[in-house]
């Protein structure tokens, strides 16, 4: 069995400025199928916009709000929201509420760096 505790999870400081928690990553486990980590974005950063070729995605927002682009469409987002996001779709997530947004990174298979294609 593999825990990983929240407070133990290594934190990983990205170029827009977000912190990233892997919880059950290829980085933390042998698990290839399927990946969890923890986003926790600015007020006023912005994911830079990205794809990925082998990997689906699904952000679920714990608190905060946002402006989600997946492919041409552009929404709001909140506390509760789940996002799919397909296999090659160009993504981008910026924080305009005024506090922190978090979120759960969901992706199958685990997430790859390899797999991270940024656009801009």
């Amino acid at each position: 069995m593999k825990i990983i505790n929240h407070s133990q999870a290594k934190i990983i400081n990205t170029p827009h400025g977000s912190e990233i928690r892997p919880l059950i990553d290829r980085t933390t486990s042998s698990i290839e199928l399927c990946s969890l980590a923890e986003e926790v974005l600015p007020v006023g950063a912005k994911v830079g916009r990205h794809y990925h070729n082998e990997t689906e995605e699904i952000y679920y927002i714990l608190s905060g709000r946002g402006l989600m682009t997946v492919g041409d469409e552009t929404r709001k987002v909140e506390a509760g929201d789940a996002i799919f996001i397909p296999l090659g779709q160009k993504h981008t997530l910026e924080n305009n509420g005024d506090k922190p947004l978090t979120l759960l990174l969901v992706c199958g298979p685990a997430y790859s760096a390899k797999d991270h294609r940024s656009v801009d």
